[in-house]
């Protein structure tokens, strides 16, 4: 079947069904499943659309917007609008204490970064703070972007008294593989967790559409002595991961 014969009106668009660009974003879902829309695959464009359903063009880019906003189509500028290529998602625990490359590691996944900056810095207020540091000690600062299965994941910035990470450079791959061999792994850490809606910068960095669900994590890790060792705020794809606690009573 044709995508022009499947967006016919008849059989699926009525007046019971609900709203109409429900109806339409419902018989594009069903498109994308059913494989009749595959990955990377693009959409008729919205006029076409509006001129095969005889629905109105508003109607249609509403239909395509909720898509796009549930991850499952994306829009390029100049291009039109695509069928995205799902991405697998990962589990991760927070009851154990892991670097990214560990945790795909164990999912049998290679892991590649793109460094975004890596050196000696002057720390900022608020790494003062959250290092116990004085004003004017400079840290160790790592951002980049983490990969896996050739996929980007996540964008992560770490940054570390010098003392714990004297040579950021040193970091090619796990930063706490690097910590092990030096005697500063923590062992504990305190994570905030907050839902928010990815900007435009970041959003290309990650492959994602502007908007789109992304989960920030701020996490204060710890040394046996209790001092703090590391600040990482960290940009994960809402699409690609869930975070599992076990609870206990």
């Amino acid at each position: 079947m044709s995508v022009t014969d499947f967006l016919r009106p008849e059989g699926w668009l009525g007046e019971g069904g609900g709203p109409r660009y429900v109806q339409l974003r419902r018989r594009l879902e069903e498109g994308i499943a059913a494989g009749l829309l595959p990955p990377e695959s693009s959409l008729p464009p919205e006029r076409e659309i509006a001129e095969i359903t005889d629905l109105s063009r508003v109607t249609v880019r509403r239909a395509i917007q909720e898509l796009v906003r549930d991850g499952l189509v994306e829009q390029r500028q100049g291009s039109g609008s695509f069928v995205r290529d799902p991405v697998t998602r990962v589990e991760q625990s927070l009851s154990r204490l892991t670097s990214f490359t560990e945790d795909m590691a164990s999912r049998g996944m290679e892991t590649t970064s793109r460094w975004l900056e890596r050196g000696v810095f002057l720390a900022a207020p608020e790494e003062v703070a959250a290092l116990g540091l004085a004003d004017g000690d400079q840290v160790a600062r790592i951002h980049r972007l983490r990969e896996a299965g050739g996929r980007p994941m996540a964008l992560e910035r770490a940054t570390l008294p010098l003392d714990i990470l004297p040579n950021p450079i040193e970091v090619v791959t796990s930063l706490y593989a690097v910590l092990d061999r030096a005697g500063h792994r923590p062992v504990r850490a305190i994570q905030k967790i907050s839902a928010i809606n990815v900007a435009a910068p970041e959003a290309d960095l990650l492959g994602v559409a502007e908007g789109a669900a992304g989960l920030r994590i701020e996490r204060t890790s710890f040394l046996p002595s209790g001092r703090v060792a590391e600040l990482t705020r960290s940009l994960y794809r809402g699409d690609a991961y869930d975070f599992v606690a076990e609870l206990r009573l």
